[in-house]
């Protein structure tokens, strides 16, 4: 069988969803709305987290990265399945496929570390809220943030340069919609136990270990939150982690999936599904999320569609 290297060919052709021609166009129309939204909310969500002096806070500044990280790794893998069904067209370049993978891998790395965060800075804002403002500080919240990225684009590139190196069969054809990276693996002519063993570890340091963390934090705000005697006071608290933890479980809970599931479940079609859900509606639901459980959000969002062109409110 023919060898080639990334380099030595034109490209990779995407098969996508051509096994259900019925849908395509629904297919379409949903990554289509799916990428809309994800989009305009996250932008909002940003905006309103710069413009309005109420939300310069550690909470607000990890979010809008949150929905930074979303706008790229949802632009990475549907913009491409967009663009090339309005061209009619399936095909990706070798170099704009290693782009495509390591930026998916990137955010998708550095988010989990991101929520592994947040829920630090909510386990110190409700068991610890006297000394918040000195253990949370601007440059702390920096620095957390600036690791978080740091190790996400880290991770991506070890994993990313162990797949580029291996010899890829005469076989051109990716049975996915995007440049995933277990889907290229099985392109290789060669032994990836290697490659695969480091996606393992990377995955078990970026899935397993934060959703600890975050447990562990968790445990401690439930344990705090029972020991308020108000019931306004917990409904308050509660309130501050309910979003948080619903992004948690709709984000880890698609990862794990597709990442950690048993060697024995191999179907490329579930994974395709799953990835769509993965880059599309998660990304799409947590603005929407943040927007439905705080009212913070709300106030700001109602006070920035109000305002007018010349500075004043209506």
């Amino acid at each position: 069988m023919f060898h080639a290297n990334w380099t030595s060919a034109t490209g990779f052709v995407f098969l996508g969803f051509s096994h259900y021609p019925k849908v395509k166009i629904l297919i379409f129309v949903l990554c289509l709305l799916m990428y809309s939204i994800t989009f305009l909310g996250n932008i909002i969500l940003i905006s309103i987290s710069i413009l309005d002096s109420r939300l310069h806070t550690p909470m607000y500044f990890f979010l809008s990265n949150l929905s930074l990280l979303d706008i790229w790794y949802t632009s990475s893998a549907l913009t491409p399945m967009l663009a090339n069904f309005i061209l009619g067209e399936n095909t990706i370049s070798f170099s704009g496929c290693a782009a495509q993978m390591y930026i998916s891998l990137a955010m998708g790395s550095t988010e989990c570390v991101l929520l592994s965060m947040m829920a630090y800075d909510r386990y110190v804002a409700i068991c610890h809220p006297l000394r918040y403002p000195v253990i949370m500080n601007r440059v702390v919240c920096v620095q957390i943030a600036a690791g978080s990225w740091m190790t996400g684009c880290l991770t991506a590139l070890v994993e990313s340069v162990s797949v580029l190196q291996l010899s890829l069969c005469g076989n051109s054809i990716i049975n996915h919609f995007t440049c995933e990276i277990l889907a290229i693996l099985k392109l290789a002519c060669v032994d990836t136990s290697v490659a695969q063993l480091i996606m393992l570890v990377v995955s078990i340091l970026l899935l397993p270990m934060p959703l600890l963390l975050i447990c562990i934090s968790y445990a401690f705000i439930l344990c705090n939150i029972l020991r308020i005697s108000s019931v306004d006071g917990r409904s308050k608290a509660f309130s501050t982690c309910t979003a948080h933890l619903t992004v948690v479980v709709l984000f880890y809970g698609t990862a794990l999936s597709m990442y950690l599931k048993p060697s024995a479940v191999d179907s490329q079609e579930i994974d395709k599904f799953m990835a769509l859900v993965y880059a599309g509606l998660t990304p799409m639901l947590n603005p929407i999320i943040y927007s439905l459980r705080n009212r913070e959000v709300k106030v700001a969002l109602k006070k920035l569609l109000t305002r007018n062109p010349f500075g004043t409110e209506y």
